[in-house]
């Protein structure tokens, strides 16, 4: 899948707008000033690494964090409707989290510090569809946690809720996230569903754009076997060191 240039241009200005209409005060500005701070590099980013991850193409991070920010809105209603208790965050909780769940995708402030950059093996893009890599020059570090960093870093505060609601958004496959999904008593139990409904619409949003990367790429022919005849090494007319090479190549 790839995006227009007109595409990248749309997305940014719908995300952009998502914070103008959705934020007040002096959150907002430094929301908008940490936006354009990484406008350069976030409009381009991918979200993922490989092909078959989740849009593992220039513009995907910015086109991913809007169809999450829908599923989330949706996941919310959602659970309203069917009667769970949705008193535990605020709207603007959620978007703030929807909005900047992966913000850590970014990397570190500076030149030539995002997280991922483009691939140069021909051979790791055509046979493992790893599109991109993990930027050598950044310290480890994992997404969630340079998400909570990265906002601190431009002095944005954030709430429990939303610090709970960005590490949370990885469910189960964080293995530290385990004891707040999978906590043995009433008292310990999560006191808000802002970790469950991001949890479900990142992964909606993943399994969605899997699909359509899925749906749209090239239909490859299954390779051709080659066959032998069913007596094998006792057939006269069947060389064993070809076979051998055949089967096993050049080892």
């Amino acid at each position: 899948m790839k995006l227009s240039a007109e595409q990248i241009v749309q997305n940014w200005e719908d995300l952009i707008n998502l914070i103008k209409d959705n934020f007040e005060g002096e959150r907002k500005e430094k929301l908008l000033a940490m936006y354009t701070d990484l406008e350069d590099r976030m409009s381009v980013q991918p979200a993922s690494s490989f092909d078959h991850y989740h849009n593992a193409f220039e513009g995907g991070y910015v086109d991913h964090v809007l169809r999450v920010t829908k599923c989330a809105q949706k996941v919310h209603s959602l659970w309203t409707e069917m009667g769970a208790d949705m008193s535990g965050y605020t709207k603007e909780e959620l978007l703030f989290v929807a909005l900047n769940h992966d913000i850590g995708k970014m990397g570190f402030p500076g030149e030539g510090n995002e997280v991922y950059i483009p691939n140069d093996s021909e051979w790791h893009r055509k046979n493992q569809g790893k599109m991109y890599k993990i930027n050598p020059n950044n310290p480890f570090s994992l997404v969630n946690d340079l998400s909570i960093w990265l906002l601190q870093h431009y002095n944005i505060s954030i709430t429990w809720n939303e610090m709970l609601g960005i590490k949370l958004t990885d469910g189960l496959y964080d293995e530290s996230n385990k004891p707040y999904f999978m906590s043995r008593t009433a008292d310990s139990k999560l006191k808000t569903n802002l970790g469950y409904v991001m949890h479900q619409a990142d992964a909606m949003a993943a399994r969605i754009e899997f699909e359509m990367w899925y749906k749209g790429k090239p239909a490859q022919s299954a390779p051709i076997k080659k066959q032998y005849p069913k007596k094998g090494l006792s057939n006269p007319n069947v060389n064993a060191q070809e076979m051998f090479k055949d089967l096993f190549g050049d080892k």
